[in-house]
């Protein structure tokens, strides 16, 4: 099962879900993650996994690619813009939609941005898990 989390920028939500997919991941699920755009990566967004032990410096801040569709099995737009622009999907791809805040447009103190990048986290967190969970239920 191939899962692809998919962002405008891939710079923070999808990066964040690709790093707790790799951590929580079942030996039968490949995760990637890429954007209509690449912005680079959020460096509080990799601060904020850090802080739980999951190291996401190492991913890559991609743009979807055509070959990139065809190898996956389901696909998660994870903002609005992703979800509007997403590109036509060939046969077979199951989709599903995440509404996610944008943690990068958070205004306040540092640490007021920062704890909206926590509870975005673990809001992504949560919903990984409960993806694989249903992914494990279908297998």
């Amino acid at each position: 099962m191939n899962v692809l989390f998919l962002c405008t920028g891939n710079s923070c939500r999808s990066q964040i879900a690709e790093g707790w997919a790799r951590q929580l991941n079942s030996d039968w699920i490949q995760v990637q993650s890429a954007g209509i755009e690449a912005h680079g990566q959020n460096p509080r967004a990799i601060t904020v996994m850090q802080e739980v032990g999951v190291d996401i410096s190492c991913q890559e801040s991609t743009i979807l690619t055509h070959d990139m569709l065809l190898s996956t099995d389901y696909l998660i737009t994870v903002c609005g813009h992703a979800d509007e622009h997403c590109p036509e999907l060939p046969k077979g791809i199951l989709k599903e939609h995440w509404p996610l805040f944008d943690p990068a447009k958070a205004a306040g103190s540092e640490e007021e941005i920062m704890e909206i990048f926590r509870e975005s986290r673990n809001d992504i967190k949560q919903r990984v898990k409960d993806l694989f969970g249903r992914l494990e239920d279908k297998a």
